[in-house]
């Protein structure tokens, strides 16, 4: 794979994240709403946290340890979400995490998103198993996973902290024989 990856599903399409998404960034992951839902999101979202993330996107693709990808509605530039996987190579397996701006809740994106890098994955990068976490409160996340395959292994007490408070997790996960014979 020379080039960054272009996944294309029927209302989305997912590429690299852009200079010119920053603004897009800022504005939708600096909602609070989004911050409290998913771990390593910063709250205030600052214009350094967007350059990291466009960076940590270019870097991930030239190592072949990390593939993030921006979220966008088929036909348009504008920015809406967030994707990605974190490659554990050893195992053959990725973490996926995952975020949709608010005005864009409720309309399955995040599922249709899911479902094209849950294909990238297996088909191109060919892991042996995707899983992901969710807070326990969000219901939302936990069934997006489900919408793409995925079946929950596990509850997690108190097993991140963030701002000062700790956290259950649910972590759902997909292994490619479950995937291929689906």
């Amino acid at each position: 794979m020379k080039t960054f990856p272009l996944l294309k599903s029927k209302r989305l399409r997912l590429n690299k994240p852009a200079v010119a998404d920053i603004a897009d960034i800022m504005k939708y992951a600096g909602n609070s709403k989004v911050a409290e839902t998913t771990l390593n999101m910063p709250h205030p979202y600052l214009e350094e946290h967007a350059i990291y993330w466009i960076n940590m996107a270019n870097e991930g693709f030239v190592n072949r340890d990390q593939f993030v990808f921006a979220v966008r509605l088929a036909g348009s530039a504008q920015l809406i979400g967030g994707i990605g996987l974190n490659l554990e190579s050893r195992f053959d397996r990725a973490e996926m995490g995952y975020w949709i701006a608010e005005p864009f809740w409720g309309n399955g994106y995040a599922s249709e998103a899911t479902k094209a890098v849950v294909k990238f994955g297996f088909e191109q990068l060919k892991l042996n198993k995707i899983y992901a976490t969710h807070f326990s409160g969000n219901l939302a996340s936990g069934k997006v996973m489900r919408n793409c395959g995925m079946t929950k292994e596990a509850e997690l007490s108190e097993h991140i902290k963030k701002g000062g408070k700790y956290f259950d997790l649910v972590q759902y996960g997909l292994t490619k024989n479950v995937y291929t014979s689906s």
